[in-house]
């Protein structure tokens, strides 16, 4: 299946670097640049691309906002935001939005390739440096909410949870907990409902909210 990219960012060389490597891969096709946040929404609409690489610092809209805005739409593509910013509180803002992923521009170009397809495949990537301040990020202020959330959840679905938060595949967590795979989707889909949460990126920071992992 080929993956549909649409590239977003306002430097020019950038868009054409990531143009040049993402054409040697066959399964990924680039439907449309953006230099600026303000056009993803007209040209997600037009392209329908299965996958956004986003940048944050643009002009007059910039990536978390346009990911916001995004991700509220039916249907809407997987966001990986690729940028140069990992120390701030912009990693969290736009994994809360929604994004699939968060990736830094320095990231060798066959990760990044292999990110695209696993966040097409509804796996969250994280780059590990991001990882580490998202963990750290857990404070008694998140963590109070979360656990009324997780509350709502038998126990089985919390084990889940745990387990999405450690970062594990379908196929690992139903290894570990006994379950077949579709069991295991099932599940999934039935905690993003409850939850009220549209991917398991979110589902794994309310489990490190909530201190479980």
């Amino acid at each position: 299946m080929t993956i549909r990219v649409l590239i977003v960012d306002d430097d020019a060389l950038v868009r054409t670097g990531l143009s040049m490597m993402l054409a040697g891969a066959e399964d990924l096709q680039i439907v449309g640049e953006a230099d600026d946040g303000d056009k993803v929404g007209a040209l997600v609409a037009e392209h329908a691309p299965d996958v956004v690489l986003m940048d944050i610092r643009m002009p007059r809209m910039d990536g978390l906002a346009a990911t916001e805005q995004v991700r509220r739409r039916d249907g809407a593509p997987e966001i990986i935001i690729l940028t140069t910013f990992d120390a701030d509180e912009h990693v969290v803002r736009a994994l809360r939005a929604g994004a699939g992923g968060f990736l830094l521009k320095d990231t060798p170009p066959a990760d990044i390739i292999n990110a695209i397809r696993k966040v097409a495949a509804g796996e969250p990537i994280l780059s590990p440096s991001v990882t580490r301040r998202l963990i750290a990020q857990v404070t008694e202020v998140r963590r109070s909410p979360a656990l009324a959330l997780l509350d709502q959840l038998s126990e089985r679905e919390r084990e889940v949870v745990v387990a999405i938060g450690q970062g594990k595949s379908n196929a690992q967590i139903g290894k570990d907990l006994y379950m077949s795979v579709a069991t295991v989707k099932a599940h999934v889909s039935r905690l993003l409902t409850k939850l009220d949460l549209n991917n398991r990126v979110q589902v794994a920071l309310l489990a490190h909210d909530a201190g479980l992992v």
